[in-house]
């Protein structure tokens, strides 16, 4: 199924984009990106789901073609959350599935604990549980035990003014080092142009960097679901060649489902646009019509 091109969305909580596509009377599927992409990373994969499938993958706060609001408190991850449901709402949408990938993984989990009963299957990629305190220390642990040089951008986005100081006018510089380093294959030149513009809109870069500016308060409340357990089938696909989500963050995985199924893909960070065949394999077998 071909995704549609931006649409807009007005909701009691803002204006924001997404994409649309698949059968319209079919079995809904939300698909939420990551950082520092849009609803545009899921069309390799949407070409390839079965019929049956209404997928709707929208454009979170702060990037994509979704508003660009200041103030830190709209970019925590539970408020995040708040905002895609407004769209559902909008789009009178009852149950679904749900995926999430990078910090839309994350946004996946809080809607699945704010609305249990109407997230039927939950699939999250590249991307820490965040009912997983046991796992989540054992990388907190090995990333202390090294350098942790690979998150210096973190440190970047967190500094107040940097990334607005240093991004407008270097988007596809900046980009360009996250989308090809941290994928084992040549990026999607049309992918990186697209996200290239987005990076382009005014507010962007504080935007965009408040993913991280937040994420200390997030992890706060995050560490208050320990012991917590998804009631709704889950499936986890990661690329394992993430230099970023590493293998420990799978540790005790199993005890934060009441069924779970992990699937490996031979990729790195951004599997849905890497290896898109392998990674619709895996949902057409976890997805349901």
């Amino acid at each position: 199924m071909a995704l549609s091109s931006p649409r807009q969305l007005t909701t009691p909580r803002g204006q924001f984009a997404y994409r649309e596509g698949g059968d319209p009377n079919g079995a809904v599927v939300v698909m939420i990106h990551g950082w520092p992409e849009s609803s545009f990373c899921w069309q390799p994969v949407a070409e390839l789901l079965k019929s049956g499938l209404r997928v709707i993958a929208p454009d979170l706060r702060g990037l994509g073609d979704s508003e660009r609001t200041p103030g830190l408190e709209h970019y925590h991850k539970q408020a995040l959350a708040q905002d895609v449901m407004a769209m559902l709402k909008a789009l009178n949408v009852g149950q679904f599935q749900l995926i999430g990938h990078d910090w839309g993984g994350v946004v996946a989990q809080e809607i699945a604990l704010a609305i249990p009963d109407r997230v039927q299957r939950l699939v999250i990629m590249n991307i820490a549980l965040i009912n997983n305190l046991k796992g989540n220390q054992a990388v907190i642990e090995k990333v202390r035990s090294g350098s942790a040089s690979q998150y210096w951008y973190q440190h970047f986005l967190q500094t107040p003014g940097l990334p607005e100081a240093m991004i407008p006018g270097a988007e596809e510089a900046w980009l360009s080092y996250f989308l090809r380093l941290w994928n084992r294959q040549p990026f999607p030149a049309d992918a990186l142009a697209e996200y290239v513009r987005t990076f382009q809109i005014p507010g962007t870069p504080a935007s965009s960097a408040n993913y991280y500016r937040t994420f200390h308060n997030d992890a706060k409340r995050w560490a208050t679901t320990a012991g917590h357990i998804w009631p709704m089938p889950g499936l986890y696909i990661y690329g394992n060649k993430d230099h970023i989500i590493i293998p420990e963050y799978l540790a005790h995985s199993e005890s934060c489902f009441e069924s779970l199924q992990i699937e490996q893909v031979e990729a790195g960070h951004f599997l849905q646009e890497e290896q898109p065949e392998a990674v619709a394999r895996h949902l057409n077998r976890f997805l349901q019509c």
